[in-house]
């Protein structure tokens, strides 16, 4: 006994030494991190937004490699089979981290909770309705009433099955009581360039990669899904005000690491991430998009994980309820 107790002190020494000269010598090169989308869309903004703030801080680079397909699931996936040793990480949201797990099931080829380390949330991003410019709905009430009259002549569109854009408008329209038919894409970068061309009628998505087209006229916004208006747009109604109360949704994105990358990583990256976001330049970025910048006291990585715990406990029945599940 007195043989195995000296030999499991020796090996938490190991643990405590190669811990602390792991945080002395990390990171010694580029960190490559997945963002499970193509360029272009809400979490790619973001993530570049952010990873460029975190890269001033910790004196290494960041670069992106986006990997689209399957509403963000195929990339996630990949982020989860990586290699443990903090130089590939992913940034995932609402539809591949929560969402994913009521609309596959076992079919998933990861699971949120298990297979990532977590590190913690860079955002909350409001999603709003949008429509083509010429579309003919000047508000809310008039799209749900286009949508009960002559829903198969209409289309929406979204990033992939699983995705934010996807399951924000699959609520919506089980809410209105009739779906019409639904354009894939890779991404919300692709769907919202069709948009924009008029390819399609409307979209459900997060407000900071649109808002520029909104001000620009190229798109039309009709509600903000929240009960408060968004700061960025204080002239757009709320779901709730605009006669659809139960339409509440809300994107975020946030880092992961593979299960198994050391603590003395994960708790670097989440300081470095807090500090960026925190930085007036980096959060004033981010604000002026119109993403939410979480408090303190929801960042790092217990916080996170609690989070994401709630968000598919939130979302999950809220799918089987609506019929979408696809397991």
């Amino acid at each position: 006994m007195r043989v195995i107790a000296v030999a499991l002190a020796a090996l938490a020494a190991l643990s405590s030494f190669t811990s602390a000269a792991l945080s002395q010598t990390y990171p010694e090169r580029t960190i490559t991190v997945i963002v499970p989308y193509p360029p272009g869309g809400n979490t790619d903004v973001i993530a570049r937004i952010v990873l460029e703030g975190m890269g001033q801080i910790i004196g290494q680079r960041f670069v992106i490699e986006n990997i689209g397909g399957a509403g963000g699931t195929t990339g996630s996936a990949r982020g989860a089979r990586a290699a443990p040793d903090g130089y590939t990480l992913l940034v995932g949201q609402m539809g591949t981290h929560a969402a994913s797990v009521g609309l596959y099931g076992n079919k998933l080829p990861y699971h949120p909770l298990t297979d990532f380390e977590h590190v913690t949330q860079f955002t909350d991003t409001p999603i709003g309705v949008f429509v083509k410019k010429d579309f003919p709905a000047r508000n809310l009430q008039d799209l749900m009433d286009i949508l009960k009259n002559d829903a198969a002549k209409l289309s929406n569109g979204h990033g992939g099955v699983g995705a934010t854009s996807h399951v924000s408008c699959l609520l919506f329209t089980a809410l209105v009581g009739a779906r019409s038919p639904m354009v894939a894409y890779r991404g919300s970068g692709p769907a919202l360039n069709d948009l924009i061309t008029g390819q399609y009628d409307f979209l459900c998505d997060q407000i900071p990669h649109t808002i520029g087209h909104v001000e620009a006229g190229s798109i039309r916004i009709l509600a903000v899904a929240q009960t408060e208006r968004a700061s960025v747009l204080p002239n757009v109604p709320t779901t709730t005000e605009a006669g659809l109360p139960q339409m509440q949704a809300s994107g975020w994105n946030a880092l992961f690491a593979p299960k198994g990358t050391p603590k003395a990583m994960v708790d670097m990256l989440a300081a470095a991430a807090s500090k960026a976001l925190d930085d007036p330049k980096t959060r004033k970025r981010l604000e002026d998009i119109g993403a939410i910048v979480p408090p303190p006291d929801r960042r790092g990585p217990q916080a996170l994980r609690n989070f994401v715990a709630a968000e598919i406990d939130k979302w999950t029945p809220v799918i089987k309820a609506a019929g979408l599940a696809l397991n």
